[in-house]
Parts: C-alpha cells; structure tokens; sequence
C-alpha cells in the first residue's frame, strides 16, 4: 500500500502524528475518530472546545508530592488487594455501565464520605433539575459514602470510589468519563486532582469549602504550591466567612470567590433505621432524652455529671451518649459507673430502661437514628478544644441544642445560632446541669422553641444552591484559563 495511504476503518492522519495520550476516548463519543487513535479533546456543553493538553514541567512542589505518592505506593498495592473488585474503581478504570449508565455530558463530583455527601445532596438534585441534559459521577473516599449515593436512587448520577491522586490513575478516570468540570465539596483539595484537571482544561467549582486557621498556617509553609492549587480553582464558596479569607489569603483571585454558603443547612434530616425507632422509642422519650454527641476525652465526665442531677430530680430521664470514637467506649464505662449510674451498651443490643438510665451508643453511622431520638443534644468537640462538631445534624431532626465555647470548626455558625438565641452556649458541668433542667422541666416550650428557631436561623440571608447551579453553568462556557500548576 502506498506510503500516506490507511486501510479502510483507519485514522486518515499520517502515523507519525498519531497522538500517544492516556486520554484516548471512545470512538462512538462524537469527536472521536474511527479508529480511536486520536483523542477527542474534551468540549463544552455548547459544543466549544477547550485548548488542547499541555505537557510542560510541573513545579518542584509537585514533583516533591508526587515522590512521597511512589514512596507510599507498596502501602496502597497492600491495600488494593483487600479491596478486591473496587480496586479498578481506586485505579480509575471503572468506567460507565452500558445502558444502566448511558453517556451523556458529565459533571464530577467528589466529597470524602457520608457528611460532605450528605451535604451536597441538595446541589445534586438541583443540578439535576436544572440540567437535565447532565449526567453525574459522584466519587468518595469511603464504601460507607458509596453506598449513601447508591441509596438515593437519583436518575443520571453514578457512583464510584475516588481513583488515588495518581496522574495516571487520575488521566484513566477523565478518558472514561470526560467529565466537562469537576465539584469539589468542603476541603478535598488533593493537588494532583486539581492541577490534573486544570491541566485538561476542565473547571474546578469547590462548594462549602473549610479551610481551619491551622491547615491555612500549613499551606503558608508552602506558599508557591499554595498559590498554584488555588490558581486551579476557578469558583469557591466557602461554608464561612473565615475560609473564605483564608483562602483568599493563600492566593485565590477575588473575582474566582463566591458567597458563603454552607450546604448543609439545606440538607434534610438523615432518615433513622424505621425498625430500630420503632424499638426503641418506648424506652427514649423524646421530650426526656438527651444527646451527648460525638464527645471526646475530657468531655463524658461533665456531661454525665449534669445528666446525673437532672436523673435524681427525674427518673424518666435518658441520655445518649455517642462518643467519636466508639474504642473508648471501656473508658466511658468506668466513667458511668463512677457517676452512680448503670447503663445499656449498644453493641450488645441492650436496651435502656429505669434503672439504666444511660444508652452507650458505641457503634457507628446512626447518629440519624440518634437524633431522631432525642428532643435535646449537646454537640461534642466543643467543652475541649477540639473545635466543635456540626450542629446540623442535630438542628435537621429538630433537637435543641446546647454547645460548648470551643467552636471554631463552625464559628460563624454557632455565632449565627447563639445571636437568634437558638442554642444555648455553656461552660462545664453546672451550666449544662442548669440548661437541662430549664429545657425538660417546666420550661418546655423553651425546648421545642429553641429546635424551631434553629433552622430559620442557620438558613437565614443565606443564598441557596441554585447559586452553585448558576456558578457552574457559567464555568461550563466560559473559555478556559491558564493552567497554574505548571510552569
């Protein structure tokens, strides 16, 4: 055959300009050519096309991340093997399933595990009714979060385990999908990810971003690998005024900064095993039970203090209490028993009841159930300094809540709710003692205003996600920017 002839069924282009890329599309995809040689490069929804891969040096910051990745690479072989058939899901090799996902333009989104997914649910189903020509694949770090999302039964959306910030894991997943732009939720800004996909010419949106003044203080050690990472962001809107700053302090553009908003005050309540609620209500009624959740060391010993006093001046009284970590649940025991009260432990499938007064809830993912079960919560994390856990969750099921000063997880939040009066703020064991006995005794109403206070208060003046829609469908179309992480 002649020298610049093919074969039928072959690239028309001469082979020494074939390109040899890992994102080697699909044939069928419109684009593509015949014989699958040649990439289609990744467009728009309106059919523009983004500027073509660029193969410059990365950065020394890079390059030093990506060393510490090789070395760490024998650990996540190890890990693989146990992981089975969701190892391709890891390598970034799983794809799209025929006609149970059919191909359709996609967007990326990615949040850890259940709390962030839970949070970006709201968003999902926004995007979804606003552009129904979208397909979704959302990917998490976790099983537990893969199969939240599969429990939503949403129409257009996949799920799948993240691919391992890797290049090339990261370059396999973007052929298989070509996702047009890519949703980070809260702080899951993994620099290859970023950088990989800014590269491809795909926009990065981060929604409810966190960023603590103590992980802001380590990005500022490495100040030139800060700026490329928030160089590749192309919109933010943080969860809080303070990481908005503090990202805007690390080098993100202004005009790349939407406003606060945080996700979760517009996710609903997570729904509590039926099963289990039904059980266990008789012996947890709600306008006497109280919610210790996710405590820490340093906090069970005052909690059980102020719950003993409300016992002695009513028996009916019941606490939950949920530590964050369930190992110490042998500590917390101990600690039970040295207040002079018995308790029922929830990995044994007991039960509580008027002589033990107390469920050890040391188990894991039913906070749901929980809060479904409790007209009061105290939110751990917060009598130490631990920064404070969310107090969404709690305020979804409809539960008062009580907290302690050490909140700067959830400042302006907790700040918001304490403004509207609708939690209550304490110190130690006597404050909480005294917050129990006005919310369950005869000052009731108080309770039941408090949990409906609280809600109004955390959504007030605070833009929806349709804000987040509107942000994406303009990066969608806007004209691609510079790659930062290069160079």
């Amino acid at each position: 055959m002649a020298r610049g002839k093919q074969a039928a069924g072959r690239c028309a282009l001469p082979v020494r300009h074939r390109a040899r890329n890992p994102l080697r599309t699909d044939p069928n995809r419109p684009g593509g050519c015949p014989s699958g040689c040649h990439p289609r490069r990744p467009t728009d929804l309106t059919g523009g096309r983004v500027p073509p891969l660029v193969r410059p040096a990365p950065s020394v910051a890079l390059l030093g991340y990506r060393l510490v990745l090789t070395l760490a690479a024998p650990g996540l072989a190890l890990r693989l093997l146990r992981e089975g058939a969701r190892a391709r899901e890891r390598l970034g090799l799983a794809g799209p399933r025929g006609a149970l996902e059919p191909r359709a333009p996609t967007v990326w989104l990615h949040g850890a595990s259940n709390g962030e997914l839970a949070s970006a649910r709201p968003l999902i189903e926004r995007l979804l009714v606003r552009r129904p020509d979208l397909m979704l694949v959302v990917t998490c770090n976790t099983l537990t979060g893969r199969a939240l999302v599969a429990g939503w039964n949403l129409p257009r959306v996949a799920v799948r385990l993240a691919p391992y910030d890797y290049v090339w894991t990261l370059r396999r997943f973007a052929a298989r999908w070509q996702p047009r732009a890519l949703i980070l939720i809260e702080s899951e800004l993994w620099p290859n990810r970023l950088c990989e996909m800014a590269r491809q010419g795909r926009p990065v949106l981060v929604a409810g971003a966190r960023l603590s003044a103590r992980s802001a203080a380590r990005w500022g050690r490495l100040p030139g690998l800060a700026r490329r990472l928030t160089g590749a962001i192309r919109f933010l809107s943080a969860q809080d005024a303070g990481s908005r700053d503090r990202f805007a302090a690390l080098g993100l553009p202004g005009n790349r900064i939407g406003p606060v908003i945080d996700l979760k005050a517009f996710a609903p309540a997570p729904a509590p095993d039926p099963d289990e609620l039904a059980r266990l209500a008789p012996c947890l009624p709600r306008d006497r039970t109280v919610l210790a959740a996710s405590t820490h060391e340093g906090e069970e010993a005052p909690v059980l203090a102020a719950f003993a006093a409300r016992y002695r001046a009513d028996p009916g009284a019941r606490l939950i209490l949920a530590p964050r970590h369930p190992r110490r649940a042998p500590e917390i025991a101990a600690l039970i028993a040295r207040a002079g009260l018995d308790h029922a432990t929830r990995s044994k499938g007991e039960t509580p009841g008027p002589a033990r007064p107390v469920l050890l809830a040391d188990t894991m993912g039913e906070m749901a159930l929980w809060v479904a079960l409790a007209g009061t919560s105290f939110v751990g994390g917060s009598l130490v300094p631990k920064g404070g856990h969310t107090p969404f969750e709690p305020a979804a099921g409809g539960s008062a809540i009580l907290h302690g000063p050490h909140v700067a997880n959830f400042a302006d939040t907790y700040a918001k709710l304490d403004r509207a009066g609708a939690a209550i703020p304490v110190t130690g064991a006597e404050d909480l003692a005294a917050a129990l006995a006005a919310l369950d005794g005869p000052e009731q109403s108080r309770r039941a205003a408090l949990a409906q206070r609280t809600i109004a208060a955390l959504r007030a003046e605070a833009p929806g996600p349709d804000t987040l829609v509107d942000a994406l469908d303009r990066l969608l179309t806007a004209p691609d920017a510079k790659d930062p992480c290069h160079g």
